[in-house]
């Protein structure tokens, strides 16, 4: 993506606040047209630097309400890229990153109970190939969730 301009931030700080607002709504605090803002909406969606838009859904009114983290560790890192299409396979599994320090690979997961979260850990992570420990953290509250702030450049 090219360069990203002050009207770009302007709009991404609008939208990164609530995607749902009108593009007129948009174009009318920016000061430009409607076409404007689609027109470079277009392009920072293109470009990656949006990369998504969508409805947050409350896992607890799905009927999950343990948040995990689970920190898994392989015997190699090489075997990283083969976890994780067994890894996607499990639904309950919602973020899945490699990484530095303690473990090989941090997951969020969501489950219904104690019970389900016991599947998951025992049944399901633990049988994957080349998996040798998990650690497992419950959140007991989500205190902050936020998109990273836009800094609009004077």
């Amino acid at each position: 993506m090219d360069k990203i301009d002050n009207l770009d931030r302007k709009i991404l700080d609008i939208l990164s606040k609530n995607a749902r607002v009108p593009f007129k709504d948009v174009a009318a605090v920016c000061g430009v047209s409607r076409a404007a803002i689609h027109q470079r909406v277009q392009h920072l969606v293109e470009g990656g630097v949006i990369t998504g838009s969508g409805f947050d859904v409350n896992p607890k009114s799905l009927g999950y309400s343990t948040c995990t983290y689970v920190g898994l560790n392989l015997e190699r890192g090489s075997m990283y890229k083969a976890t994780v299409e067994r890894v996607a396979a499990i639904p309950e599994i919602v973020e899945c990153h490699f990484t530095t320090g303690p473990y090989t690979m941090l997951l969020k997961l969501y489950a219904k109970d104690n019970e389900q979260l016991m599947d998951l850990l025992n049944n399901q992570l633990q049988s994957i190939p080349g998996v040798v420990s998990t650690e497992t953290l419950i959140s007991l509250e989500q205190s902050i969730k936020r998109e990273i702030p836009v800094k609009i450049e004077e």
